[in-house]
Order: structure tokens, then C-alpha cells, then sequence
């Protein structure tokens, strides 16, 4: 969900068989006294006496909990369920609430700030949505609350529109089962970015006590289920009428929200409908059957694919809990295989330029870390591309933008409908591309080839880099300024081409944390640290040239991307180690 780091506190973890700060348990147990929550206030008076007993653990874990309030970032909140301040809980909910209505009303000037809520089927998603209603309410505002869980898309396209002044919606996307996050959209339908994310921290880190805030019984909207109804009109309106609607799909929610409004936005399109995956169709906050609720994770995807190897789909769709995010299998030449997010990420794309009517002043745009075959097949195709920073809060800011994508699964296909990554939209488009290659007698591999053979073969990868504490993350980084892009040229046997540090800004764009070299050969190397874990990100692409753009050729083509990526990965992990 974007950056939710944690503010380190003055008080420190304690060294192993060192004793507890007195500070820590003086903080928690102020802290548990304004907890409306009975349940977090017991646990964290447990863990406090339990660790003023002198048991280190429970002391360390006391200390990580008071050191500091879970930061408000451009996305809104994140973390573990558990009571304190850097946990997920009523009363970190609470304060988050009064910030943002208080920014509403004295940073924006909106004296009465309407804000819609929803809500995924996490544990305590629905208490923190009425714990928002509620502060809103009792703020002077006005809230309405979506009617049972929702998928994020169908809260983004509430607050557009029923003309609110910002969305809440409450959901931890695809994180593990034990966290939960709050995620803010102003009235434009968009996530926030700077200084809109700082301005609301202000706010929340100005609340003294959660008992000040005032939480009326009631006095907030239920929402009808009109809203999703018109949500499914107007991501079903986005298909072309006259396109093909026979194809087989097996679809997975991963125990999320989006069997139901998956299955009621085929059958509105006009598709037959989607065989769904039994033992994850029913929102679960356990997530029982997966590891972790990410179709990127290895494993997740299993039981959909197992289902269609019985039944023999055209098409397996996957979402995540929230279904803002869309994955996708297809049949191949040696059995069902995932696209990757780029895969996905241009097959959308060309298939919205082929249908044509894109729109004067409308472009295409896709992240600084996606592929960069969607700039070259808008190239061909005479429409503006962009290249923005990471994360849909950028895409969508892209000017005209007529679709956007981002490799982690992320797609905006109907920025009419909804200015965000919209899971449910991106299912039907790809049913759609499907349907369509299906009468044609082709498949989706088919058309990935003819796009390699016009533009080449790009391929991409990534390489992960964990560390033991963030500090390490910027002696990395330090390095890798000093001489990464030469150490990765000689490695790949290519001279350096082009040379970003995206911290000074990169073709206009915003500052942020970020280095991006390009070899000679078309390699291409972007290194960021993680928003929300320690460790660094490196996405890696190759481009190999198709001879003569024959199709034929595709495949000895994708053979010598696939060693070049190899030798790119080794030399970027030997380059990225922490010493």
C-alpha cells in the first residue's frame, strides 16, 4: 500500500539481558489507559507486566510497540494488529480518523467534509470503519459507510462518485493475515501524495488523547447497495459491445473480497460465469489455504491452477484480498504458466490500442520499474507515453491517462471509472482480449510473440536484497553510487549508456529514493529501497532484437534474453550484497 514506515522513537530496543526502560512501561500504561479497545488494552498490560518482570523478549517486543506512532504515509496506514502506538488498532485508528478531518477542514477549508468509508473482511475492518464514521460524525462532518466488505476499487469509485471530499477504506490489501492498514483517497478519487500525507500526520500526531476525540453512537450513512450496483455498470460499460463473450475462466479471490462483485461483473458484461476456486471463494481473514494472500507469492496460485487442469479454462484470473490487483494464467506450450505483471501489464495495452478510440490528449503509462516495451509499442502506434515513480498515487496523475500499470500487478483500465489499480476492470479487459484471440483460433502466447517479433524480446527479473536494519539499506545504495552502474557494465560485458540518480529528479520527476542505469545492449538495472520492509528492490530488464521481426524467431530470442537476464542478476546481486 505505499510507504508506512515506522517513526523510531528515543527509546530504543533493549540489548539482550539488558532491563526494561522505565520510560517504555510508563508510556504503555498510558497508552492502555486511553485504549477504548478492552481487548488491546488487556493484551498490552499483560505484555507490560510480563516484561517489567525482566522477561527480554516480552520487553523487546514492549519497546518495538511504544516506539513510536505507526507513521501516516502517502498511502495512509499499515501494521500488525496488536495494542500500541506502532500497531494497527482502535485507538491508532482513532487518531488517524481525527487527523485527516482535521486537515479536511483546516488545510483544505472544507468546514463539513464528507467522507466515504469501506471496508475489506479483515479482522476488525469493520470496527475500524465505524470507528472513522464516527470520528468524522462527530467532527462536524458527514460519513457514509459502504454496506458490507467491498472490494478498494468499488470505495475509489464511491468517493468520485457521490462527490466526497476524501475515501477511507480500511483493508491490508495482500499483506499477512495478522496485519491490517487504512488507505486515504482524496476527492479526485486519487491516493495522496506529498505534502497532502505529511499535512495529515500533522494533524494526527496533534491528537493528545483519544478520549478527547468525540464518537457519537450513530448519526452516519449506511450506504445502499446502489453504489456497487452502479460501480458494475460502469466497469461492465467499459467492454466493447460487439467483442466476443465466450470464454472459460476459473477465478480465485484468495479468500478476499471479490468472488461476488468478480462474478456479478461478468455476468453484466455479458461473459459466461467464472468457475470459481470453492475453497477460497468465501472472504477469510485466516487465509487458510495460502501461505501468504499474494498471487505473486509462490504457492498461492495452486489451487486455481490445479481446477484448471481438470477443467480446461481459456483463462485463470486471480485477485488479492482487496482485488485491486489482478493476476492471470494461461495455457502454453508446456502447460499453464503465470504472466508476469509486465506480460499482463502490455497484453492490456495492446489490446486497448487495437480496439482503438483511445481519445485525443489521452496517454498510456507504466511505472519507472515496469517493462519498457509499453513505451515502444505506444511509439508504433503514435499515442503519448509517461514513465512515472512507482505506485498507482503517480500513474494516476499521469495527464490524459487512458491506462496505466505498474509490474506488481497493478492496472488502471478504466481511469473513467475508477482513478486507481482496479482489479475487477483489468479481469473483465483480459476476459475480453481472450474472448477475442479465442475466435481468431490464437492465444495469448500467440500475441505476446507478435508483439516481441515488432519491438524485441524484453525481459525482466528482479533481485531482492534483505537486510538486518534499514541504516544498511543506505550503505548499499552509497556504493552502488560510487560504482554500480561500471560494475554491472563489466559483468555484462556492455558500456553504460545512460546514468539516473532518481534522487536528484529523473525527466521531471519528483525526487525520491532510486538509482536507474541503462547499458549499451538495452539492459536496464533500477534500484529503490522497499517502502515497507528492510531490504532493497532491484528490477532488471534485457532487450534482445527479433532478426527480421519474424515470429519464428521469437523463441531463439527469448533463449539469449534469458541467459543475458542470468548474467545481469548475478552481477547485480554481487553488487547489492550488504558487507
Amino acid at each position: 500500500m505505499g510507504s508506512t514506515a515506522v517513526h523510531g522513537g528515543p527509546l530504543g530496543s533493549p540489548a539482550s539481558g539488558e532491563p526494561l526502560h522505565p520510560g517504555v512501561l510508563e508510556a504503555a500504561r498510558a497508552w492502555a489507559d486511553d485504549d477504548p479497545d478492552p481487548q488491546t488494552r488487556e493484551e498490552l498490560t499483560a505484555l507490560a507486566a510480563v516484561a517489567d518482570g525482566g522477561d527480554v523478549a516480552a520487553a523487546a517486543e514492549l519497546t518495538d510497540r511504544m516506539s513510536g506512532l505507526l507513521t501516516f504515509g502517502t498511502a495512509g496506514l499499515r501494521g500488525a494488529l496488536a495494542g500500541g502506538p506502532n500497531r494497527m488498532n482502535r485507538a491508532v485508528v482513532i487518531r488517524a480518523a481525527a487527523g485527516l478531518t482535521a486537515y479536511l477542514q483546516d488545510d483544505l477549508g472544507t468546514r463539513e467534509p464528507f467522507v466515504v468509508v469501506g471496508f475489506d473482511a479483515r479482522r476488525n475492518s469493520d470496527v475500524f470503519a465505524r470507528d472513522t464514521a464516527a470520528v468524522v460524525t462527530g467532527l462536524g462532518g458527514r460519513a457514509a459507510v459502504l454496506p458490507h466488505p467491498l472490494p478498494t476499487p468499488v470505495l475509489a469509485y464511491a468517493v468520485r462518485l457521490l462527490g466526497a471530499d476524501a475515501g477511507v477504506m480500511v483493508t491490508a490489501s495482500h499483506n499477512p493475515p495478522q496485519d491490517n492498514g487504512y488507505k486515504v483517497y482524496l476527492g479526485d478519487g486519487r491516493q495522496i501524495v506529498p505534502p497532502a500525507d505529511a499535512g495529515v500526520a500533522a494533524h494526527i500526531a496533534a491528537v493528545r488523547s483519544v478520549a478527547l476525540v468525540p464518537r457519537p453512537d450513530d448519526g452516519w450513512e449506511t450506504l445502499p447497495d446502489d453504489v456497487h450496483e452502479s460501480y458494475l455498470d460502469a466497469v461492465a460499460g467499459v467492454l466493447d459491445p460487439a467483442s466476443p463473450r465466450e470464454v472459460h475462466v476459473v477465478h480465485t479471490a484468495l479468500h478476499g473480497v471479490g468472488t461476488g462483485t468478480v462474478r456479478a461483473a461478468f455476468a453484466r458484461a455479458g461473459f459466461p460465469e467464472p468457475l470459481v476456486v470453492p475453497s477460497q471463494a468465501e472472504p477469510d481473514p485466516a487465509f487458510p489455504t495460502v501461505g501468504f494472500p499474494n498471487p505473486e507469492e509462490p504457492g498461492a496460485m495452486d489451487a486455481a491452477l490445479e481446477l484448471a487442469e481438470q477443467t480446461g479454462p481459456d483463462l485463470v484470473v486471480a485477485n488479492d484480498p482487496d482485488a485491486d490487483r489482478c493476476a492471470v494464467a494461461v495455457p502454453g506450450r508446456g502447460g499453464w504458466r503465470m504472466l508476469t505483471g509486465d506480460e499482463l501489464g502490455v497484453l492490456l495495452g495492446v489490446h486497448l490500442l487495437r480496439r482503438g478510440r483511445i481519445g485525443p490528449g489521452r496517454c498510456f503509462a507504466s511505472s519507472v520499474v515496469s517493462s519498457r516495451l509499453l513505451a515502444a509499442v505506444c511509439a508504433a502506434a503514435g499515442v503519448r507515453h509517461e514513465e512515472t515513480l512507482t505506485g498507482f498515487k503517480w500513474i494516476a496523475r499521469a495527464e490524459g491517462l487512458r491506462y496505466g500499470y505498474e509490474e506488481a500487478l497493478g492496472y488502471c483500465a478504466a481511469p473513467d471509472v475508477v482513478l486507481d489499480k482496479d482489479g475487477v476492470s483489468a479481469a473483465l479487459l483480459v476476459a475480453e482480449c481472450v474472448a477475442g484471440l479465442r475466435a481468431d483460433g490464437r492465444g495469448v502466447e500467440d500475441l505476446l510473440d507478435e508483439v516481441a517479433a515488432a519491438h524485441g524480446v524484453h525481459l525482466t527479473g528482479a533481485h531482492n536484497v534483505r537486510v538486518s536494519d534499514l541504516s544498511l539499506t543506505s550503505s548499499v545504495m552509497a556504493r552502488l553510487r560510487a560504482g554500480g552502474p561500471a560494475g554491472v557494465a563489466a559483468a555484462c560485458g556492455s558500456d553504460v549508456a545512460e546514468w539516473d540518480d532518481l534522487a536528484r529528479g529523473y525527466h521531471g520527476l519528483p525526487p525520491t529514493e532510486g538509482l536507474r542505469w541503462v547499458l549499451a545492449d538495452g539492459s536496464r538495472v533500477v534500484v529503490r529501497p522497499s517502502g515497507t520492509e528492510p531490504k532493497l528492490k532491484a528490477y532488471l530488464e534485457v532487450v534482445e532484437p527479433v532478426p527480421g521481426g519474424d515470429v519464428a524467431q521469437v523463441r531463439p530470442a527469448r533463449d539469449r534474453a534469458s541467459l543475458r537476464l542470468g548474467v545481469l542478476q548475478e552481477a547485480v546481486a554481487s553488487l547489492t550484497a550488504p558487507v
